[in-house]
């Protein structure tokens, strides 16, 4: 593909397509990625307690995942998983629609990801997983996985390159887990949180908990 002319001085995230990123800064998707292998395959406990809950949610996300607008989305179930996996602590925390911006390659990329992991605990300083989020599965409004992406190298950009960076977006009941390091990402199958899929989805948070906290500094790192 022909690399497209960058006449735009801002890209908003919004205004992303995999394609015009894949062009616009070179990229390339591939598969296998060993990177998102060892993150998705990470093994992390799930007490019998933990289970339990999460088959409440399940149920709920059954019932209510067809006709459930994005907030609606938001407030029964993604945002109680995100709460239960418990991304805060000392230098770290969980941030919701909070603006950030970048230059990548000479062009500024700007927007709000519906969730981000970043460093700080009353405002996000470095982000390390960029999550977007509140799509519905039928019919979403734009390009959610070119949304992501485009706040992930956003925030390798802000990062100085210094690790990879994490990422996930969600349609529906459908979660797919990004990685990006460099000029390459890789895009997960999707788990699918309706069924046993939501105990793997928890797992992966968890592992992504340890990386993140492992990063910052928490003591916590291995809870």
């Amino acid at each position: 593909m022909p690399k497209e002319e960058r006449v735009e001085d801002v890209l908003l995230f919004n205004d992303c397509t995999l394609p015009r990123l894949d062009s616009l800064f070179d990229l390339e998707q591939i598969r296998p990625c060993p990177l998102l292998d060892e993150w998705l395959n990470t093994q992390s406990d799930i007490s019998e307690f933990e289970r339990q809950v999460l088959g409440l949610m399940r149920e709920k996300l059954i019932v209510g995942a067809d006709d459930w607008n994005e907030v609606e989305l938001a407030y029964n179930f993604i945002g109680p998983i995100m709460s239960f996996v418990n991304f805060t602590g000392r230098k770290c925390n969980f941030f919701a629609e909070r603006p950030f911006s970048g230059n990548v390659e000479g062009i500024t990329m700007r927007g709000r990801p519906d969730g981000m992991i970043a460093s700080g605990v009353r405002v996000p300083g470095e982000p390390y997983f960029c999550f977007q989020e509140y799509k519905k599965e039928k019919n979403p409004e734009g390009d959610p996985a070119a949304q992501v992406l485009a706040a992930m190298l956003t925030a390798q950009e802000i990062n100085g390159h210094r690790h990879p960076v994490y990422g996930c977006y969600i349609k529906g009941r459908d979660w797919f887990f990004l990685i990006l390091r460099e000029k390459e990402y890789a895009v997960s199958e999707p788990y699918i949180a309706t069924r046993e899929d939501i105990f793997d989805i928890f797992r992966i948070l968890k592992s992504l908990r340890r990386i993140i906290f492992t990063m910052v500094g928490e003591e916590s790192a291995h809870s």
